[in-house]
Parts: structure tokens; sequence; C-alpha cells
């Protein structure tokens, strides 16, 4: 239901702060706007505002957007009017008015974090479940039920990780940038206290994605060993497991947190290779003991399974383990826009570095998204409240700033590209040499398009 209003406002805020840059700097240039337009195709609502030259527009195809100036290579202009074109400016205005978009984009994201900030977010703590059984988190000398304090990359100071979501952003950027990463620890009765070293670098990843928290061996924040919400007609309800259950053992393992009894549940198959169907995968039962309203109960619980992609992986139809521990993150005025800062920039980087892993086949091309998926994940953090969707704001924005950056002609950054040359060589690109990367930068942006609409529909059938 929220979905395409979502979508409708995202995309409106977006296009109108990116051109709404374009627009303002031209104006402070000097150079004369003709035209500015939310939307392509057919005017439905149009109007100038009193002894202003431009004239505003919204489109029938809300999907981008653009600001028109005087220029001479576009139609005749005045003589007296040649001081206002674009073509006839300095330089270093023309790139500030080509550059004024995408920044826009991203001192909006930086805003956006901000607000989110200050205002506050409910996070999990940082407690760390059991890890992934020979993953490197495991190796390291992780048990679960540790608390993080603080975190270092190699060469760099401790830094406070103030919840588990911060301590996920830093395992997703030092297992992308290849660099290892320092946890001190709190500790506690079931956890030590001290330092341990993530070797990040080892594992040499390229794509952010639920293997590579598999590799690592943190998936989620510490849990009780609680069964949550039993859904009707599932293993857990034919099995006669009930919310409320405490998980005390799985067979002859003690259970410690639902983490590690998430990873029981998932190792609970079998290769069956007498099958006459040749070789398949079975669920197998596994004895539960759990405590009841003081009671101590043993269960027989059967997973099931369920196809994952190409992968069967068993399910027992229920939410395994209680509400992790939350914590209220929140900065004061100046560090919570400090922290938008240093957020958008993280983005930033990491967007570039994912987008040049791609164009040099590291990365795969399933990772381009495209407007189903964006506008799916726009209802779904709308769903979530209004804190859920300005931080998906904050995301998309920063996307649209660093793809308009690239230097792909009929991008921002494939104009930037030619006052480079411009600059360099004292003259600009040639006409012919214009239009020949004009073609090629519309057909590289509509071959991205495709993928990301093909990668869109995939998700949706899958």
């Amino acid at each position: 239901m929220l979905t395409l209003p979502a979508f409708v406002v995202a995309l409106a805020l977006l296009i109108t702060v990116h051109e709404y840059g374009h627009y303002r700097v031209a104006v402070a240039c000097g150079i004369k706007v003709l035209k500015f337009s939310i939307g392509f195709g057919k005017p439905i609502f149009t109007w100038r505002l009193k002894n202003k030259p431009t004239e505003f527009s919204i489109g029938m195809l809300p999907l981008g957007g653009y600001v028109r100036m005087l220029d001479e290579r576009e139609a005749p202009v005045d003589l007296a009017e040649r001081h206002l074109a674009f073509n006839t400016q300095r330089l270093k205005s023309r790139v500030a008015v080509v550059a004024a978009g995408p920044v826009a984009n991203l001192l909006l994201a930086v805003l956006l974090y901000a607000v989110v900030n200050w205002s506050g977010l409910q996070e999990p703590k940082a407690v760390l479940a059991s890890p992934v059984a020979g993953s490197l988190a495991e190796r390291a000398g992780l048990r679960g039920h540790e608390t993080v304090l603080k975190a270092a990359f190699a060469g760099e100071d401790p830094q406070p990780v103030r919840s588990f979501e911060d301590l996920r952003w830093r395992l997703t950027q030092g297992a992308l940038d290849g660099r290892d990463l320092t946890l001190v620890l709190a500790g506690d009765s079931e956890g030590s206290a001290g330092e341990v070293l993530l070797p990040l670098s080892q594992l040499g990843s390229s794509e952010a994605d639920a293997q590579l928290f598999r590799k690592i061996g943190i998936l989620g924040p510490w849990t009780p060993p609680v069964m949550g919400e039993v859904m009707a007609g599932g293993a857990a309800e034919r099995s006669g497991l009930r919310a409320g259950d405490v998980i005390q053992r799985v067979n002859d393992t003690a259970i410690v947190d639902g983490q590690q009894l998430r990873e029981m549940i998932r190792a609970s198959a079998a290769i069956d290779a007498g099958s006459s169907s040749g070789r398949r995968t079975i669920p197998l039962p596994q004895r539960w003991q759990i405590r009841r309203a003081g009671e101590s109960l043993e269960l027989q619980v059967t997973p099931q399974l369920k196809q994952e992609g190409a992968v069967a992986v068993p399910r027992i139809g229920a939410y395994v383990g209680a509400r992790p521990e939350f914590v209220m993150v929140r900065y004061g005025p100046l560090e919570g826009l400090w922290q938008g800062a240093v957020h958008t920039s993280e983005v930033s980087l990491l967007t570039i570095k994912m987008i040049g892993r791609m164009v040099i086949g590291e990365a795969s091309v399933k990772n381009l998204s495209g407007p189903l998926t964006i506008a799916e994940y726009a209802g779904k953090s709308a769903s979530l409240g209004w804190t859920a969707y300005l931080l998906f704001l904050a995301l998309i924005s920063v996307s649209l700033g660093v793809l308009n950056l690239l230097p792909l002609p009929v991008l921002d950054g494939g104009h930037l590209m030619y006052y480079l040359w411009e600059w360099i060589t004292g003259r600009s690109v040639s006409d012919a040499w214009m239009d020949r990367l004009q073609r090629g930068g519309v057909a590289i942006l509509l071959g991205m398009m495709c993928i990301a609409l093909f990668n869109d529909v995939t998700r949706l059938l899958g």
C-alpha cells in the first residue's frame, strides 16, 4: 500500500534536490535559466515566479528532470544576452554548475543522516552471538556473548562501537577493503575480555552478501534461545513447540543463544545417496530439550526443507531467538552533523569501489538494482517508520550523487570529463567527438538500465 506513494515521494525529492543544485548555482553564476522541469514528457503543471525568466514545470513521467539554460549550441542567442549563455561562461563556472547537482544529493544525504542522528535510533546492542563454526570469528577466539566496546582498523585508533549495526558496517568496510579489524571487548562471565583481531584481509571478498558474513562468522546480535512466533502448519507447531519455550539442548549439545540454535537447525540435513531418484537432501529429526512454565520437556523436531535459490535449507516455521537488547543511538548537534558527513563519505567510497569491481569483473552485475527494487525498498522502509525511510532516502541520494559523477557521457561526470580535457589542452572537445561519446554513453547507460531491470524482475520472480 505504501510502495507507490513512498517511491513517488522519494523520486520527487531526490530529483528536485539534484536539479535545484544545478539551477541555484547557474543563477548564482549569472546564467539565464529558461526552464526547470521535474519529470519528462507533456507538462501537467507549469508556473513562473514574478520577474523571473525561468518556467517551472512538472512532467508526466517523473523519472528524471532537467534544467535548460540559455546556450548558443542549442538555439541562436541574442547578442545582448550572450553574456548570460552557459557556453560563454568561464570554465570554473561551467564546472560548478554541472557538479552542483550531484553535490546537492550528497549534501542532502548528510542532512538526512544528521536528522536521524539527532532524533536517535533504536539499534541492537553490540553483543555478539555464537560465531559460525569454522568461521574467521571462531578461529579468532570469539565464543559468543562478548560485548564490543570499540573497533579499530590496522594503524588507526580504536573508535567506539555504539550498536551492532555500527559493528556490521565496520565489518563490511574491512572485508571489502581487505583491512584487518581489532575488536575491544568488555566481556562478562560468559565471554572473554580483551582484544580480538579479525584478519578480514584473508577473505579476499568483493561482495557484501550473506555468504560474506557467514565467512566472518558474525551474523547477528546475541539473543536468548527462546521461541518466538510459531507459524501455523509449520514443523515447530507439529512438533509441539510454543512461543516462549526456552531451548536448553538439541541432541547432546547445550544451547546458549538463538544464533547457535539457528545454526543447529540449518545443519539438520543429510544427503540421501540411496534414493531411487538420485542424491537428495533430507531433513534429520532432532531431540530438543526445552523448558516451559518451569517444567522440562523433550520433543522431537523434524525441520522442513525450504528452497532458497539452488539450495534446500532446513526451516522449522517459527521465529528463533528472543528480541535482542536494544540501545538508543543519539548524537549531539555538531557530532550528529559530522557523523552524517562521515557516513555519507564512507557510503560514497564503498559505492565507487563496488562499481569499479563490477567494471573489472571482480563483482557480479547482479548487484545493480533498478526502479522496481528501489520502489520495493521504499515501501518497506516507509512501513517501518519515518526513521527507516529517511535512512533509505539518504542511501539512494548518495547512490544518485555518485552515479551522476561517474565519467560517463550523458551524465554530469561525463561533462566534467570534457571540462577536464578543456582545462588540460586549452580547447574544448570537438563536436564530432562529442557526438560519438554521447552515443557511446547512451548505449552504456541503456545497457546498465537493462541489466538493473532484469535483476529487479529476477529478484521479484525468485
